[in-house]
């Protein structure tokens, strides 16, 4: 007989083509009277769109948010809520400015109303990250979970190919590690089989028809299972490895996550045995890793790390980084294994589909 614990999340999603037309009553659901708007800088026209519709609820815009949340950005934003007197944030974008909203929810409580544009899944976590002299610190807190989330994928219309595929293989590596998770369940198991076959199996016309609405919407489907499963389990080896060298060495998040996650999937291939079945029943594959690798191919993302800026002379110091503290993996970490592994991802080598003997 099974034994296991399951935790739901409590964040509220609106779903489907035409679902920001809710947000103004989203908002008031919250009470809410002055929400102030973020944004990255590129978005600030979405950012402007979305004030249009908050009306006189709308306190200001911020559209300074950045990948990683450096520490300076996160004490501006909230700096600004302040001022503002804002009661609430409304975040529009990707993983960057949803985790601005989070920085600023951690220290005031303010509710977030996440509107998703790419597929990154941080609006269905209540996990947290900010960067400070170099490092990228993670942590999990109830304040930080958006109290709703309003994913339409008439939003995505818009999204570029280059975006779109890395941050599917993005959410794709939520789901993989939920499969292995110390925690993992049947629920959440459900879930990222799933997720990783809506997103498998749309992406690639996600990124080769823009104007393909089914697409984006089924895609968008796997990203909020990705997001969800995220928040609701641990993660493992891949993750590290990914807010090490993003926070340590300014690689781009998504990419990085395309990059890695081929060659973290085959690290693990032995010590998960159930996970990697399902990983490739959802794939298609009898060769997870490999799939993996294939289908960033496919869709135009990049696999090797040396074309995000990662410098060939750091490897050493990125392995360290993610070995210094001990953490699940169903893999034991080892420094020299994990070497092997970024380099491997530094070249952008297909992960070698053998079967091996967990260290």
């Amino acid at each position: 007989m099974r034994g296991f614990v399951f935790n739901a999340q409590p964040a509220r999603v609106v779903f489907g083509a035409g679902a920001l037309e809710r947000l103004g009553e989203e908002v008031e659901r919250l009470g809410a009277k002055r929400a102030l708007v973020l944004s990255t800088p590129e978005q600030r026209a979405s950012a402007q769109e979305i004030a249009a519709r908050l009306g006189p609820h709308a306190a200001g815009i911020y559209d300074k948010a950045v990948m990683h949340v450096p520490l300076e950005t996160a004490e501006a934003a909230r700096a600004e809520a302040a001022r503002l007197a804002a009661d609430c944030c409304v975040a529009i974008g990707g993983g960057s400015t949803i985790g601005l909203g989070k920085a600023i929810a951690l220290t005031s409580e303010l509710p977030i109303v996440a509107i998703p544009t790419t597929f990154a899944g941080s609006e269905m976590t209540p996990i947290y990250g900010v960067t400070a002299q170099g490092q990228k610190k993670t942590g999990r807190d109830p304040r930080v979970l958006p109290k709703a989330v309003i994913y339409d994928p008439q939003l995505l219309l818009t999204l570029p190919a280059r975006i779109a595929g890395p941050s599917g293989m993005n959410a794709i590596a939520h789901c993989v590690e939920a499969l292995y998770a110390q925690d993992a369940n049947p629920i959440t198991s459900l879930m990222a089989e799933e997720g990783i076959r809506a997103l498998a199996s749309s992406l690639p016309t996600v990124v080769r028809e823009s104007a393909n609405l089914e697409a984006r919407g089924e895609a968008l489907y796997g990203a909020w299972l990705a997001g969800a499963c995220l928040g609701q389990v641990g993660m493992a080896l891949h993750h590290k490895l990914c807010h090490t060298l993003g926070g340590t060495f300014n690689l781009p998040h998504a990419e990085t996550h395309t990059a890695i996650l081929p060659h973290a999937t085959a690290y693990n291939l032995d010590a998960a045995p159930e996970a990697m079945t399902r990983i490739a029943r959802a794939l298609g594959s009898i060769d997870p890793a490999g799939a993996l690798f294939d289908l960033a191919r496919a869709i135009g993302a990049p696999v090797a790390l040396k074309d995000l800026g990662m410098p060939r002379d750091r490897l050493e110091r990125a392995a360290r980084l993610a070995t210094e503290n001990p953490y699940y993996n169903p893999r034991p970490v080892d420094y020299e294994a994990i070497l092997a592994l970024l380099t491997a991802a530094y070249h952008g080598e297909r992960p070698i589909a053998t079967r091996r003997r967990a260290a």
